[in-house]
C-alpha cells in the first residue's frame, strides 16, 4: 500500500465517513488469561467511544512505510485450508459474526503475541464503497467501481492510570485520584487484506509496529505466516556493515560524504513517487559505483552483500539514511549539518594533525549567543 492509500483509509475513521459495521475486542491479562469479551454494531455507540476508538484506529495506520507500516506478502502455502491468511479470509468472510471463529481468532493472538502485561485485542470489520477517480485523480464521489471490505485488529497495552490527586466537586476538596485500567495506543496491528491499487488484495496484509527497531517475531511469524523483513535499525546496521567491508581501509570522509551526497539525491528524485525507495543488490552497486568507489572495492561488493544481508534482501533507503541531518562523531565531539550540506565537511592536515575543516559564516552562535568569527588582522593572507 502507498501513502495515499493508506490515507484513503484513515479518512474513513472519522463520523462522517464511517462505515464500520461491528466491533470485537477481548482483553488480556499479563497472565494470558481472557479477563473479558465484547462485540457490538459500531454506528451503535455513544459517540465519546466512538471518538475514541477512532484514535485507535488511525494510529494503527500511522508511521513511514517500510518502518512502522510494512506490506506483506503471503506465501502460497498459507492461502490452503488451514493457513494463516485462509483463517484470515474466513474471518472477514464471517463480518466477525461467528462467534467460535473470534474465540479462535483470540486463542491465535494470545498464543503468538508476546507481551509482560495487560492489552486488549481489537478488532473491527468495514465495507468501504470505494469511490471511483478521474484520470488526473480527482474523487468522483457519486461513483463507485467496488466494495474493500476489510478486518482490521490493533494490540493495546492496558495500563493503570498515574496515581495523583483529583477534585472532588461533592465535598470541594482534593482527593487521592482513583487509579483504573486505561487502553493505550497500539503496539502492532494489522490490516486485512491490503488497499493495494484501491482495491483489495487477499495475497497481502499491512502490518503496523510501533517499535520499528524489534518486531513481534513471533506474532507476525505465527498469526500472519508471512516472511519477516529486517527491521529499521537492522537495516540500518547491514548497510553499514556493506559500505565498510566494501571499502576497507579506503573508507573516508570524502567517499562516505559522496554516498550520502547521491543518496540524499535519489531521495529528491523520488519525493513524488508514492511507493517507498527500496535499494536491492544492484542498486546498491549502482549507488557506490556513482558515488566514485573504485573498481577494486566494487568487485568484492557481491560477496559482502550476499553474505551481510542476502542476495534478494532490498533495502529502505528511509533505514538506511538518515533524511534530516548528516553526522560526523568523535569520542568527544558531534558535528550535525543539514544532509544538503554534506560537502561543506572537509579534511586538512594542519600543524601535523588530520582535522576536520568546516568553513563558517559571519552567522555562528554558541549556546545561543552571537560570536564574531571576522579573522584578526594578523592572520590575513593578503
Amino acid at each position: 500500500m502507498t501513502k495515499q492509500e493508506i490515507s484513503e483509509i484513515k479518512k474513513l475513521f472519522t463520523p462522517r465517513n464511517c462505515s464500520i459495521t461491528r466491533i470485537c475486542g477481548c482483553y488480556v491479562d499479563g497472565e494470558k488469561t481472557k479477563k473479558s469479551q465484547f462485540k457490538e454494531a459500531f454506528l451503535g455507540l455513544p459517540e465519546e467511544e466512538m471518538y475514541k476508538y477512532f484514535q485507535i484506529l488511525r494510529k494503527n495506520l500511522s508511521g513511514a512505510v517500510g518502518r512502522n507500516l510494512l506490506n506483506l506478502q503471503f506465501p502460497l502455502s498459507s492461502e490452503e485450508a488451514g493457513g494463516a491468511q485462509e483463517f484470515l479470509y474466513r474471518l472477514r468472510e464471517s463480518k466477525l459474526k461467528d462467534d467460535a471463529l473470534l474465540d479462535q481468532f483470540y486463542d491465535k493472538v494470545i498464543e503468538a503475541y508476546e507481551y509482560v502485561g495487560n492489552y486488549l485485542i481489537l478488532l473491527i470489520h468495514d465495507v468501504y464503497d470505494v469511490p471511483g477517480k478521474t484520470t488526473d485523480g480527482i474523487t468522483m464521489e457519486d461513483a463507485s467501481d467496488e466494495v474493500y471490505e476489510y478486518i482490521m485488529c490493533c494490540i493495546c497495552p492496558v495500563n493503570l492510570s498515574k496515581p495523583g490527586l483529583s477534585y472532588d466537586d461533592l465535598s470541594g476538596a482534593f482527593r487521592n485520584r482513583i487509579r483504573d485500567w486505561v487502553v493505550d495506543m497500539p503496539e502492532a496491528g494489522f490490516l486485512f487484506p491490503a488497499f493495494n491499487d484501491r482495491t483489495a488484495d487477499i495475497h497481502s496484509t499491512l502490518y503496523y509496529t510501533k517499535d520499528v527497531n524489534e518486531f513481534n517475531t513471533s506474532f507476525m511469524d505465527q498469526l500472519l505466516g508471512c516472511p519477516i523483513p529486517m527491521p529499521a535499525i537492522s537495516q540500518k546496521e547491514t548497510f553499514q556493515t556493506i559500505i565498510e567491508e566494501t571499502l576497507g581501509d579506503d573508507c573516508d570522509l570524502e567517499t562516505v560524504v559522496g554516498i550520502h551526497s547521491r543518496l540524499h539525491e535519489m531521495v529528491e528524485e523520488h519525493k513524488d513517487n508514492p511507493e517507498p525507495l527500496m535499494l536491492d543488490k544492484n542498486e546498491v552497486h549502482r549507488l557506490l559505483a556513482n558515488s566514485g568507489v573504485k573498481d577494486e572495492h566494487l568487485e568484492r561488493f557481491e560477496q559482502t552483500y550476499d553474505q551481510t544481508a542476502g542476495a534478494k534482501t532490498s533495502l529502505c533507503v528511509s533505514n538506511v539514511a538518515n533524511q534530516r541531518t548528516f553526522e560526523v562523531k568523535t569520542p568527544d565531539i558531534v558535528i550535525k549539518v543539514n544532509p544538503e550540506r554534506a560537502d561543506l565537511i572537509e579534511t586538512a592536515t594542519v600543524n601535523g594533525r588530520r582535522c576536520l575543516v568546516i568553513p563558517i559564516t559571519d552567522q555562528v552562535e554558541v549556546n545561543g549567543i552571537p560570536v564574531h568569527t571576522a579573522i584578526p588582522e594578523d592572520e590575513m593572507d593578503y
